[in-house]
């Protein structure tokens, strides 16, 4: 049975076969049709944003948090590019958003329009795939084929560009099986001769390392039970990038932390000095890599990822296996176990002993002295005041984001929100928002620095809204931290704009936003701060006041490889007398 209905209607039926159940927006005049359809139904809550940014974040957290895409609504010229960061965001880090913008009328296209843009051209660089949609009997089908795209192989967002004329048209709808989706088919399966090749890689390493990224997290759940399956029964180190943290427990005993820029000793010693690396749906990024030249020199490389443009794009691999995470896993622990679950046990035992000599250096190590709160010490507090609770984070960008990586423990996928690839400052809170929409009943904390914070602070008032109870556990150093460290470690010690003369009384914003304001100064206080915090039951803001010169580290200087890291003065002296490693 064939049915008639308005273009507009059309999206919102769409969006309801689809199995959306909540929607990130902003109206506008191309977008009414479609605001007026979804105020006549019930089934999809809408939230209202501030900013359209903060309505692709809000989605970004959403999907993160639950394999699920996320679904944004912006109006025409301005609200679509407004939505180009939160979508390039979520292009780098491979999550699946669906973002339907509107668009002037059919004729009115290249008139320079009130609140025209080339909507299509703009984002065609940062979408998976687009699409302008100009006749309405296209219109439902093409939105089933953006879900189909935006899902399947490697995730990714993409946009439907939907005139406002087209919205009021009207015309057949047709039904999610009916759509064209065979057209894009990524293969699922790897290369078994490749597969079999790797596990005789496996069985005759002595200095094995399993680096892990977001696609373990993207491929679903049965991608990280089959690598933990895999870690515990070959007893190989494994370690992970900022995406990937919790597909393997943070509490397990083959972890060695994250790796690259700000990982840790161990993880990036290890993986300078291996002799297989199996690179599990991790694109080789620059934060991880270091100097390409010198990235793990003697190792032999494989790499599987279902995104073949990832492959052999950075760094040339041995062992390329296109396919899916959890299929490839499966195929390799089938073959492995068929041939008698061989490994080099007596050099897994020397590397893991020069694995923990390496622990020794204990890099992630502090002392809270004196009466000024060390950042350090602030979520060392946090984790462990909070991690029995259904805990989500979510982090702003900068030098908390890195101390949150490395101080907080994540032990299974999709409860770590973080912008990776293109490290966007306003990213945490508004994913905060999407985040507490999907799971109303946990803990969801945002770990924030104030620069960060102020980019998207507009979005307190959705959280207030929407009675989420976020809570923005702000890391106050009133500088803009990472660009101030960089300034004394590679810049001559020139701070050069990289602190704010005029920062709010963040308690008084809380109250002006209608929600509670924390401030801490000391750390005997802060105790009692964070409890205060996970007490109330509604958004807070938490002002946790840090020492304002504290540096990150680990840290890779731009452009050194894995062994060359920056420790901090004493640190770095006891690893070189232990190790013999080349550090400066």
């Amino acid at each position: 049975m064939t049915r008639q209905m308005t273009g507009a209607r059309m999206v919102v039926q769409a969006l309801r076969d689809q199995g959306v159940d909540v929607v990130f927006g902003y109206p506008g005049g191309a977008v009414l049709p479609i605001y007026d359809e979804i105020f006549q139904q019930n089934d999809i809550r809408h939230v209202l944003v501030r900013h359209e940014q903060g309505a692709v974040h809000a989605a970004e957290g959403y999907a993160r948090s639950t394999g699920k895409p996320g679904v944004v609504i912006v109006t025409s010229g301005p609200g679509a590019t407004n939505a180009v960061t939160g979508i390039t965001d979520a292009l780098m880090d491979s999550i699946p958003l669906v973002v339907l913008s509107g668009q002037v009328p059919t004729f009115m296209i290249g008139n320079d329009a009130f609140q025209e843009a080339d909507t299509v051209g703009i984002t065609r660089a940062c979408t998976k795939h687009n699409w302008l949609v100009k006749d309405t009997a296209n219109l439902s089908g093409t939105i089933h084929e953006a879900f189909h795209v935006a899902t399947t192989g490697r995730p990714g967002p993409v946009l439907i560009d939907i005139p406002k004329d087209v919205q009021f048209a009207s015309s057949t709808y047709t039904p999610p099986q009916k759509a064209r989706t065979s057209h894009y088919q990524p293969p699922v399966k790897g290369d078994m001769d490749s597969i079999k090749e790797l596990v005789e890689a496996i069985e005759k390493a002595k200095k094995p390392i399993i680096y892990t990224g977001g696609g373990v997290i993207n491929s679903g759940p049965a991608a990280s039970l089959l690598l933990r399956e895999l870690v515990d029964s070959t007893n190989f180190p494994v370690t992970s990038t900022l995406m990937g943290l919790g597909a393997y427990p943070g509490t397990g005993k083959n972890w060695l932390g994250m790796l690259g820029m700000h990982g840790l000793y161990e993880a990036n010693m290890a993986m300078h000095d291996c002799d297989l690396m199996i690179n599990i749906g991790a694109r080789f990024d620059d934060r991880i890599t270091g100097l390409v030249s010198a990235f793990s020199p003697n190792s032999k490389k494989a790499h599987i990822d279902i995104d073949p443009s990832s492959v052999n794009k950075v760094i040339r691999v041995d062992i390329p296996i296109i396919g899916d995470v959890g299929h490839v896993l499966e195929d390799i622990l089938k073959i492995w176990k068929s041939r008698g679950r061989k490994t080099d046990k007596e050099g897994l035992q020397g590397w893991w002993t020069k694995i923990e000599e390496w622990k020794k250096i204990d890099c992630l190590s502090f002392k809270q002295t004196g009466s000024v709160i060390k950042p350090q010490y602030a979520l060392h507090r946090l984790e462990e005041l909070t991690r029995d609770h259904d805990r989500y984070i979510c982090t702003e960008v900068g030098q908390h984001q890195m101390w949150a990586a490395q101080y907080l423990t994540f032990n299974d996928p999709n409860r770590w929100m973080t912008s990776g690839g293109l490290g966007t400052m306003g990213y945490g809170l508004p994913a905060s928002v999407g985040v507490q929409m999907a799971h109303p009943e946990a803990l969801v904390i945002n770990v924030a620095g104030e620069a960060s914070w102020l980019m998207n602070m507009q979005e307190m008032g959705t959280a207030v809204q929407f009675r989420l109870p976020v809570k923005q556990f702000i890391m106050n150093n009133e500088r803009l931290g990472m660009v101030r460290q960089w300034q004394e470690l590679l810049h001559g010690e020139r701070y050069s704009q990289s602190w704010s003369e005029a920062l709010p009384d963040f308690v008084k914003l809380a109250e002006a936003f209608g929600c509670k304001g924390i401030k801490v100064d000391n750390p005997d206080d802060l105790d009692e701060a964070i409890k205060e915090m996970l007490a109330y039951d509604g958004p807070v803001i938490l002002d946790c006041l840090v020492e304002k010169h504290e540096n990150c580290f680990p840290m890779i200087p731009s452009g050194e490889p894995h062994n060359k890291m920056l420790l901090g003065d004493a640190k770095t002296k006891d690893a070189i007398g232990t190790s013999g490693a080349v550090l400066v």
